[in-house]
C-alpha cells in the first residue's frame, strides 16, 4: 500500500503542471479505488470460567482490502464534506500467544468528514485534512473450530457463538487529489478510526466478555472524479 502511495503521488505529481483542476463550492466528487484497513488492536485479556481462572492473552483482528466508494461535496470553495463507504470488511481473528484461529467477522464503517481544502479555489493538487465520526456495524461473526475444540477441552462447551458491539468513535483524516485534467484526479487518503468494541464468547456454560479497541489506519488509493 506505501509503494502504490507513493507511485500514485509521483504519477500524479508528474502529470499535475498541465492540470487545471479547482474546487469550488457546489461540486461533488466521486472517489474510488482500493482501501485497507489495518488495525492497531489493543485487546483485554480472555478471562476464562476455570478454577482457578484461565487467561488468555486477548485477541488480533487482522487486515482486509475492499472496494472503496467515497463521495465528496463543496459547500464552500475550501470547505466540503465525505462519506466514506466500502464493499464489506472481513477480518480474521486469532487468540493471541496461542497460535489458535477465533474465527472472522465482517464489517462496515461509514465514516462522515468535514473537510478543510486550502487550495480549493486554486488550479492543481488538491490537498484536504478532515476530521469527523465513525460508526462501525459488525456482522456475520464466526467461530472456527479451533476455538470450539480449545474451549470443549478446557470449559466443557459445547456451542460456541461470537458477537461483537457496534461502535461509535471520532475519525481523522489527509489526503490529496493530484489532478491529471479538469475532471480526473489520483486520490491518495488516510484515515485513523477510533473504534471500539466489547466481543461476547457465548457458551452453554457461560459468557465470556472483553474489550478489544480496534483503532485501525485506513489507507485508500484510487481516482477521483468531479462533476
Amino acid at each position: 500500500m506505501n509503494k502504490l502511495l507513493t507511485t500514485a503521488l509521483i504519477v500524479g505529481l508528474a502529470s499535475s503542471a498541465a492540470s487545471v483542476q479547482a474546487y469550488q463550492a457546489g461540486d461533488m466528487i466521486l472517489r474510488m479505488g482500493a482501501v485497507t484497513v489495518a488495525p492497531d488492536e489493543d485487546s483485554d485479556n480472555i478471562v476464562l470460567p476455570t478454577s482457578p481462572p484461565t487467561v488468555l492473552d486477548g485477541v488480533s483482528v487482522g487486515d482486509d482490502t475492499q472496494l472503496s466508494i467515497i463521495g465528496a461535496y463543496m459547500l464552500r470553495d475550501n470547505i466540503g464534506i465525505e462519506l466514506l463507504a466500502a464493499t464489506p470488511f472481513e477480518h480474521d481473528l486469532s487468540v493471541k500467544g496461542v497460535g489458535i484461529d477465533a474465527g472472522t467477522t465482517k464489517q462496515l464503517p461509514p465514516t462522515l468528514m468535514a473537510q478543510w481544502y486550502p487550495r480549493g479555489n486554486q488550479s492543481g493538487w488538491q490537498p484536504y485534512i478532515g476530521v469527523g465520526v465513525n460508526y462501525t456495524y459488525f456482522f456475520d461473526e464466526s467461530v472456527d473450530g479451533e476455538l470450539e475444540d480449545a474451549l470443549g477441552a478446557i470449559i466443557n462447551a459445547s456451542k460456541v457463538d461470537l458477537e461483537l458491539d457496534d461502535s461509535w468513535g471520532l475519525a481523522a483524516q489527509v489526503g490529496v487529489d493530484i489532478p491529471l485534467n479538469d475532471s480526473w484526479a489520483i486520490n491518495a487518503g488516510v484515515w485513523y478510526m477510533d473504534i471500539g468494541t466489547t466481543a461476547k464468547i457465548k457458551t452453554d456454560v457461560g459468557t465470556v466478555k472483553f474489550d478489544v479497541d480496534i483503532d485501525p489506519w485506513v489507507y485508500n488509493i484510487g481516482f477521483a472524479y468531479k462533476f
